[in-house]
């Protein structure tokens, strides 16, 4: 998982995990207008689900079997997840998420019909839980335009702009409720393809290298995928 930080619409890839069935694997945004009411009156917000997993992080699949879609799944011991659906470029493209059990699952980008997501596969993962202090360090990170940027991360769990291009990232890290994360809030300026402000989770994973991170977030209407690379993989 080697691709750059994008940000997508992905109606279609929303339409075709609407579409899954089969085997089981063992931040509040506006949601796209939903559709009527048969016979008119108050519209009705498509309804979203997603198979829920015991405590812990997944490498998932969903969609057609013939060709799956891939995910990572994380949940927590009190009830909170996140499911992240990756396009074909291994990318995400659609954020599925819940704060604890007695909540509804909320999809990003918002989707135009009733979302129900079985998962084809699950398998467990060893997941070690980041630490802002051994991150530390400066970071280069691709915007959807090509164009880099740069970070900071502080031993105190700041994020704070580089000065590689005018894109200015800043936040903060803090200890997550999530397995094997951070929770992290952003807000940027002048950095292609990026919401103003996202809030989300900040893993690390082997199989994501050279990158030293991944950032899974969004601002409530788009998701965002940012991986940042030290100075020596940059």
């Amino acid at each position: 998982m080697k691709h750059p930080i994008r940000v997508t619409a992905a109606c279609a890839f929303m339409m075709t995990i609407a579409a899954c069935g089969g085997g089981h694997g063992g931040n509040d945004g506006d949601a796209a207008t939903p559709p009527p009411q048969a016979g008119g009156g108050t519209p009705v917000a498509p309804t979203v689900k997603a198979d829920d997993l015991p405590a812990g992080t997944y490498v998932v699949s969903a969609g057609d079997a013939n060709k799956p879609t891939v995910g990572r799944y994380y949940a927590s011991a009190g009830g909170r997840r996140l499911l992240a659906l990756e396009d074909p470029n291994e990318t995400v493209a659609s954020l599925l998420r819940r704060t604890d059990t007695a909540s509804n699952w909320i999809a990003v980008p918002a989707p135009g019909s009733d979302l129900d997501v079985r998962l084809l596969h699950s398998q467990p993962l060893t997941a070690s839980t980041p630490d802002a202090a051994t991150l530390a360090g400066r970071y280069v990170v691709r915007l959807s335009d090509g164009s880099a940027a740069d970070l900071l991360i502080g031993a105190d769990g700041r994020v704070s702009a580089g000065t590689l291009s005018g894109c200015r990232i800043s936040g903060s890290l803090a200890s997550g409720t999530l397995p094997g994360s951070l929770s992290v809030t952003l807000a940027t300026t002048q950095c292609a393809g990026l919401p103003a402000s996202a809030t989300g989770v900040l893993v690390t994973d082997p199989s994501d290298a050279p990158a030293a991170w991944r950032l899974l977030g969004d601002d409530g209407k788009q998701t965002v995928d940012l991986r940042g690379y030290g100075e020596a993989a940059a």
